[in-house]
């Protein structure tokens, strides 16, 4: 038995990660580990929420991984903690598909109760029937009680109480306006002083918390049993595998070299843990590292590269590295917005200043931040089926030699042809998607 739950809220943009990252530290402040994982695509969220606890945060995808594999990873991830919270992706019912992979699917694929979150900034006794028609709407998603946010005073706060005993559901407190809680945009990134001055606040934020929400009564509300039920059918040949298990062993392990700085940082933890099953991991940073460290395959994944278009320039050291390296036959593969790492030029967010890289690729990327390109995508590559999901600010030209016909198809969640980049010279693979390969192997792509 431990305290399990999803946080959820009527609409996106809420206020969930402030919750999950404030609610995380007050317990931590409690003596609990908390395990966090974020349902979505998303990884700077998740990023976000690995802040605030000892070990990484999680993404759980209903559309890029089976339910059987949702269990397995919230299972293997959770097994060590006292405390097990998810974040949900936009408003509690927003999926792919209308419900379809949204975080009310979540809750019933691991059978967790579901802490509501409603931002009660223009809103005072109506949110009664908000309350009723979550409550209400699918009885399979249990809402184990609400939080309240922005609540401007403790006279507001009293009739949204009300509100929630008339609507029968469980009030467990509010969180008052936090002005300075501005986090950072996904494409930002969080460097290191950005890190310690919103962690700075977040504690202060959460000494607010461990105040104004009924901490107690909410986990004594979601409290069940651990681990979740595996979704049936299998059977004893097809048990579920955990993450870190048939990992290589002996000399066939791989030297793996992943970037990360404040650059490339966009990684789901179970690739990284699906990549240290198959080799020794070591990290690296393209924005200090003069050379390549020795390897048998380089992970370049995104984060926001164009925002470091001049740094990585002037790193004339480590480009070559790269053109070395790539010339030589090295397997590589690079996500989302690394791709202009490899690309021969990068022209910078202003479109004023154009930047050469490493010109592994016949690319010129163009940052622009009046378009945006996301979405979830599949990828059919020889024997390979992965998924993953693309956001990008980043447009390319001159794009020759993208691979085509029956080699590689790009489909969208509904199984439309999308075009995006797929592209590969020689060993080196350049995606503007970032796939998830906790249930493949991401080593076919080669």
């Amino acid at each position: 038995m431990k305290p399990q739950f999803l946080i959820g809220a009527e609409g996106a943009g809420r206020g969930k990660t402030v919750f999950a990252m404030t609610l995380a530290l007050a317990l931590g402040k409690r003596g609990f580990d908390v395990q966090c994982f974020k349902c979505g695509p998303h990884s700077t969220d998740a990023r976000l929420l690995s802040l605030v606890c000892d070990v990484p945060a999680v993404n759980l995808d209903p559309w890029m991984a089976s339910p059987n594999h949702l269990q397995s990873v919230y299972n293997s991830y959770g097994e060590k903690a006292d405390v097990c919270m998810v974040e949900g992706e936009k408003g509690l019912f927003d999926g792919f598909n209308c419900m379809k992979g949204s975080g009310a699917d979540m809750a019933r694929v691991l059978q967790l109760p579901v802490v509501l979150l409603i931002d009660a900034r223009s809103a005072s006794y109506s949110v009664a029937a908000v309350i009723y028609g979550f409550r209400n709407y699918r009885r399979s998603v249990p809402i184990a009680g609400v939080v309240f946010s922005q609540v401007a005073s403790s006279g507001h706060y009293a009739y949204l109480r009300q509100a929630c005993s008339d609507a029968g559901v469980e009030c467990l407190g509010y969180l008052p306006v936090f002005p300075e809680l501005e986090l950072p945009v996904a494409h930002q990134g969080v460097p290191l002083a950005v890190r310690q001055s919103l962690l700075s606040r977040l504690h202060s934020a959460a000494n607010v918390v461990a105040q104004t929400v009924e901490i107690d009564k909410l986990l004594a509300l979601v409290t069940r049993g651990f681990p979740c039920p595996y979704t049936l059918p299998y059977t004893s040949d097809n048990e579920p595998e955990e993450p870190m298990q048939a990992c290589m062993t002996g000399t066939s392990r791989l030297q793996i070299a992943v970037a990360r700085d404040s650059a490339f940082f966009s990684i789901y933890q179970e690739n990284l843990d699906r990549l240290s099953c198959w080799g020794d991991l070591t990290y690296f940073s393209p924005l200090h590292a003069r050379v390549l460290p020795p390897a048998d395959l380089y992970y370049f994944p995104g984060g926001c590269v164009e925002l470091y278009a001049r740094q990585l320039y002037r790193n004339r050291s480590l480009l070559q590295s790269l053109r070395d390296a790539a010339e030589k036959g090295v397997r590589m593969l690079a996500e989302g917005s690394a791709v202009a790492l490899l690309a021969e030029s990068l022209t910078s967010k202003s479109g004023q200043v154009e930047y050469e890289m490493a010109g592994v690729l016949p690319l010129k990327c163009v940052a622009d931040y009046a378009r945006m390109h996301y979405g979830y995508r599949r990828l059919n590559f020889r024997s390979l089926v992965l998924r993953g999901y693309e956001a990008m600010h980043i447009d390319c030209v001159a794009a020759t030699g993208r691979l085509s016909g029956q080699d590689v198809a790009l489909s969208d969640v509904k199984g439309r042809p999308v075009e995006t980049l797929f592209y590969q010279y020689k060993q080196v693979i350049a995606s503007f998607p970032q796939w998830y390969w906790g249930e493949e192997e991401v080593l076919k792509l080669w």
